[in-house]
Parts: structure tokens; sequence; C-alpha cells
């Protein structure tokens, strides 16, 4: 986060964040650059599954209309732009060390700073939840076996 942080302001850019299990449109990255204006930190494309229905980590979304909202909620790294203005208003470097993962505090900091945050509802992505890791996938349909092979294994 921090090189994609210096490497973004170098170069006077927005920083896409996009995660290996999530395919992009054509159009994506101009449909979530479309929505900056000045007082706009964090924009996020919604997650739906081979479907098109909602999926994780939106599922919290789903009964809503298919508009564009300012949220306060925190949006995932999915599929996600950080705006220049919000790089230059927080610095990376201040991140605990000691997490792996950041969408959440990010997402906050966004808001804290007087930013808002977009959540695309028509800027639809394909998500495939831990496809990089399928035995993940075992905590929604086998949870035991879930928790049995993290412990046992030290995931």
């Amino acid at each position: 986060m921090q090189h994609a942080q210096a490497r973004a302001l170098e170069t006077d850019s927005h920083l896409v964040i996009v995660e290996s299990d999530v395919v992009v449109n054509p159009d994506t990255f101009i449909r979530l650059v479309s929505a900056v204006t000045d007082n706009v930190g964090m924009v996020a494309s919604v997650t739906v599954d081979e479907l098109g229905n909602i999926n994780f980590p939106y599922l919290y979304a789903r009964k809503w209309s298919m508009t564009d909202r300012v949220i306060s909620r925190r949006l995932s790294f999915c599929c996600t732009l950080l705006t220049n203005v919000f790089l230059h208003s927080y610095d990376f470097q201040l991140l605990n060390p000691k997490k792996n993962w950041y969408d959440v505090f990010i997402s906050h900091k966004s808001i804290e700073l007087g930013f808002q945050n977009i959540l695309q509802m028509t800027n639809r992505v394909i998500h495939r939840p831990h496809s990089s890791r399928p035995w993940k996938l075992l905590k929604y349909t086998n949870p035991l076996k879930y928790y049995w092979i993290k412990y046992t294994k030290g995931f």
C-alpha cells in the first residue's frame, strides 16, 4: 500500500486496487474515474457472482436500488479507486504494520477526513471469493471442516 501510494503521488494519479479474484469489464476503470470529484475519497464497483447477483463483500447492498450511492460503510478493495486528493490527505506510512489488509481502516479514514465514499451499483465486477484459496470456500459450505483445516494446518 505504501509503495502504491508513493507511485500514485509521484505520477499525480489515482490508485486503483483490483483483487486477483475479480474480473473487470472494459469500461470499469473509466466508470470509476467518472465518479471522482474534489470531495470523493474512494469509489468502488459493486461485486456480483457469475449470475449477476450481488455477493460478498457487498451483501448489505442487495436490496438497494441500482444507483450509485454515497455510503458510510466500508468499501472493500475488490475493485476500488482511491482518489489522488485522498492519497495526499493521509500518509500510508502511518498504517499499522502488524495488519495485512487495510480496506476497513482506509475506508473509515477517508470519511473521517471529510471525503465521500461511493459504491457504484451499476458498475458491476465479477467476484469469485477465495478463488486463489479454494479451501476457504468451506467456510460457507462446511464450517466445521473449514475451521479444522484452518487450525490444524495453521492457516
